[in-house]
């Protein structure tokens, strides 16, 4: 992580924006699959949140997974809040609550990620097994208020946190209490970025549904199977939303940058300090009318942290962020990387997919969005819901993996990592489904048994 923005190369102008985005154009044969997945941790004993500070806290499991010498310590105002991997891999980081992150490495295929996600969770399992910590699987945490949850000592935070009271209702609680799965892809051209984008921005509300994992806050249910979902929709309607202009024709890196050019700031890092630019104008910040650097110009790390602090239904970097899908299983983490690669790694199910969703309105495409986090695979559909697009848009991916052809040790290929969300689909029950089921029944009301039934 750097700690000075300021010996980043300077941006020129928007030309340099465009330029940067460009960059992640890659042949075929160079592209990867990035997987983040974040999870709560709790006190076994207690069920209660785990803080950053003392002996069995979150800076002693960073410690504790130091020890293996395959991590590296990052810093943050002289505060231990990440580690990234020796060989420059993948990166473990914190999330405001204390969510646990780990940044996968770009890799070649489903295989090696879920290899990369068990190794890491075995690791973390040693070092939080004697601190009497565990992990929760889950879009939102079930039981703990805002005022209950530590705030990590991150300084981009203090400053995020009261922007986001200002521009809606659940921002903290997005911060705070919710956790995401998170798939990373590639694009060839700016042509294949653009058919990708509208692909995935389509289809990420079906994708909510599959994974919706989140029906619970305050301990009891919330009225929503995806919560998490929910709480983007009023969290900051500048930076969020499902990118309506990405299907209008043009669309483009350029007309991406113009975007983001106007989603305001959140901060700026110089010398190892965050400044707080909450709310102000990339544009001025080019124009060297930014009041808190007058006369400066930004460099290309600015804009990479500021594109970093917007949140879109799927986010466009140097590649493209799949972020739809609700915290979940250890055993499920792999079905999301899976799902995409499948839909978008292959010409055949990309061209596929993109016929299933090339006819959608803009209206349609919201109307799902705003639906799902309630419904999920029950939300209707022309004449059809969610569940048939669901099976339909993993057969598609199912095609893709198996075109693929990227084969284990033991000569299976990438669609066993597709099993869950099989499993879901003929259940006809996402997972919060069966946890609600579980409420009612077994559980006989005990929130409780959430933090057994749904720990990793």
């Amino acid at each position: 992580m750097a700690t000075d923005n300021g010996d980043s190369p300077l941006l020129g102008s928007r030309a340099d924006l465009i330029e940067a985005l460009s960059r992640g154009c890659k042949p075929k044969s160079e592209w990867r699959i990035g997987t983040e997945h974040e999870k709560f941790s709790f006190y076994r004993e207690t069920l209660k949140p785990v803080p950053y500070a003392g002996d069995k806290g979150i800076r002693a499991l960073l410690e504790g997974m130091m020890q293996s010498g395959a991590w590296e310590a990052v810093h943050d105002d002289g505060k231990l809040i990440g580690l990234k991997s020796s060989d420059g891999g993948g990166a473990i980081s914190l999330e405001p609550g204390g969510q646990f992150e780990l940044s996968g490495a770009p890799l070649a295929n489903v295989h090696e990620t879920c290899t990369e996600t068990n190794d890491h969770l075995r690791q973390l399992r040693a070092v939080a097994d004697p601190l009497g910590i565990g992990f929760l699987g889950l879009g939102v945490t079930p039981t703990w208020s805002l005022a209950e949850i530590p705030q990590m000592p991150k300084s981009r935070y203090a400053i995020m946190a009261p922007y986001m009271e200002k521009v809606g209702t659940l921002g903290t609680s997005m911060m705070f209490r919710s956790c995401t799965v998170q798939a990373n892809l590639d694009f060839g051209s700016e042509a294949d970025m653009v058919k990708k984008l509208r692909v995935s921005l389509a289809l990420q509300p079906v994708v909510t549904a599959l994974f919706a994992n989140s029906p619970f806050l305050d301990g009891k249910p919330n009225g929503y199977l995806s919560f998490r979902s929910q709480i983007w929709r009023d969290t900051d309607a500048d930076r969020t939303g499902m990118l309506p202009f990405a299907f209008e024709d043009g669309m483009s890196f350029e007309r991406y940058v113009d975007y983001a050019l106007d989603v305001p700031m959140y901060f700026i890092r110089r010398n190892g300090n965050y400044i707080n630019t909450a709310g102000e104008s990339f544009r001025a910040f080019i124009d060297g009318k930014l009041p808190q650097l007058p006369g400066e110009t930004p460099t290309h790390a600015d804009w990479e942290d500021h594109i970093s602090t917007i949140f879109p239904e799927v986010r466009l970097k140097q590649f493209l962020e799949m972020r739809g899908a609700d915290g979940g299983p250890w055993q499920e983490i792999c079905a999301l990387p899976a799902l995409w690669a499948g839909l978008l790694y292959d010409q055949s199910a990309l061209d596929a997919a993109w016929d299933m969703v090339k006819d959608w309105t803009k209206e349609e495409r919201q109307t799902l969005r705003d639906a799902v986090p309630v419904t999920a695979l029950k939300t209707a559909f022309r004449d059809r819901n969610v569940h048939d697009l669901a099976r339909e848009m993993v057969d598609i991916a199912h095609a893709g993996l198996k075109a693929r052809n990227k084969l284990n040790w033991e000569g299976a290929d990438e669609t066993l990592f597709l099993t869950p969300l099989q499993n879901t689909l003929k259940l006809g029950k996402t997972r919060a489904d069966r946890l609600l089921d579980l409420y009612h029944g077994a559980w006989a009301g005990d929130i409780d048994r959430v933090y057994s039934d749904a720990a990793f």
